[in-house]
């Protein structure tokens, strides 16, 4: 494919707002997990909660899309200039040529949550506005009409992989002569259906999550939104590839040898036109799951060997699920701008039995090549290629 240049980004997440946040924790080792203040429950669990959503409710005129997601994307977008970058897109192409490509998994669920326990004596519910607050369109919406966009706008929820394939859609929009460039990313907020639900599949971490390492015990949930602008040209950071695959090995569980991550991260290389070799770092989908962090090393090892710099950045943010394609893409864009690589946040020992090179320890290193991986639940897997 031709590379397509990435102008402008940003994410905001429990490490902070903006991009700069991020990149100060990173580089300094600074998590964002917390223990569980979210879920009355008292759900023993570690999250990354981003501060202040309680208090920024959405103003006229799109005040009927007042929901913690929607609340969580103009936070976000309010971040590093993106929207004045996003305007001078506006500006050259016009508003029409300008997709919305956004991914979630759960969008503004919460909203019917918070519904069920609002009920009256009769048991009726509340007006729930689903259209503008559960609707997995909803954050789509709102964000189009926020940059008063007119391209094509569409929500993907493939689970854990949804802001990592907007990549691979825009692309196909750009190629296709469709639009000029893209606006990608998503947004996913703490809800209790995830939180109880990745609970009940006995998932969760009562610690702060550990990836790869030999005594971890499951993920920690996170909220994030994060945002790119992409399009024809050259930058200093560019889309090189993407791969996607779908095993359907099962509804929770990757297939052990990691068959479709595999596939995902082979076709990502040959669509850049590059091979194993030409890779400096993976940012691993990495969960601190045990299938999920076993079965991905399989999928590494069999590709790279054991000789590519390999991390997962879930233990700084928590698992952000429709938004960790997006967040763990943006990782991978500081770590090209800024030279290094990042640790594997709370993990001090690989299980054994692991055979990637997996950092417990930033690194100093010259990144000219990053590969992200995003693989969701019943095998939607997608590998995302940038370079600097």
């Amino acid at each position: 494919m031709k590379p397509l240049a990435v102008t402008a980004y940003t994410a905001t997440s429990a490490l902070g707002r903006g991009k700069g946040a991020m990149l100060d924790a990173l580089r300094h080792g600074k998590g964002g997990l917390k223990a569980n203040d979210f879920d009355r429950a008292e759900l023993r669990a570690w999250i990354g909660r981003v501060a202040g959503l309680e208090e920024a409710p959405l103003a006229r005129p799109l005040a009927e899309f007042d929901c913690r997601n929607n609340r969580l994307a103009q936070l976000g977008l309010a971040q590093d200039g993106f929207r004045d970058e996003v305007l001078k897109a506006k500006n050259r192409y016009g508003p029409k040529r300008v997709a919305v490509l956004l991914g979630t998994s759960t969008s503004g669920i919460l909203q019917t949550e918070l519904a069920y326990r609002r009920r009256s004596g009769e048991g009726d519910l509340p007006d729930l506005r689903y259209r503008h607050a559960q609707n997995l369109y909803s954050m789509t919406d709102f964000v189009r009409r926020t940059l008063a966009l007119e391209g094509p706008a569409m929500t993907v929820s493939t689970a854990c992989s949804s802001s990592a394939k907007v990549f691979a859609s825009a692309a196909r929009y750009i190629e296709a002569g469709i639009v000029d460039a893209a606006v990608v990313g998503g947004v996913d907020s703490l809800c209790l259906t995830t939180m109880h639900g990745f609970s009940s599949l006995q998932l969760v971490s009562d610690e702060p999550c550990r990836p790869f390492d030999a005594a971890r015990k499951g993920m920690s949930i996170g909220e994030a939104a994060g945002f790119a602008l992409v399009e024809h040209g050259s930058s200093n950071l560019s889309l090189l590839g993407y791969g996607e695959s779908s095993d359907a090995y099962h509804m929770s569980t990757p297939q052990p040898e990691g068959e479709g991550a595999l596939g995902a991260m082979r076709q990502a290389l040959s669509r850049a036109g590059l091979q194993p070799a030409d890779i400096d770092y993976v940012n691993a989908h990495g969960t601190a799951t045990p299938a999920n962090d076993r079965a991905e090393d399989r999928a590494l090892v069999r590709l790279f060997g054991k000789r590519v710099p390999v991390s997962s950045t879930k233990g700084f943010t928590g698992h952000t699920l429709g938004a960790a394609g997006i967040v763990e893409a943006i990782v991978c864009f500081l770590t090209l701008e800024h030279g290094f690589v990042p640790a594997t946040l709370n993990s001090s020992a690989v299980e054994p039995g692991l055979e990637s090179m997996i950092l417990l320890e930033n690194r100093p290193a010259r990144v000219k090549r990053a590969l992200s991986n995003s693989f969701g639940f019943g095998g939607s897997n997608c590998s995302l290629v940038f370079g600097a």
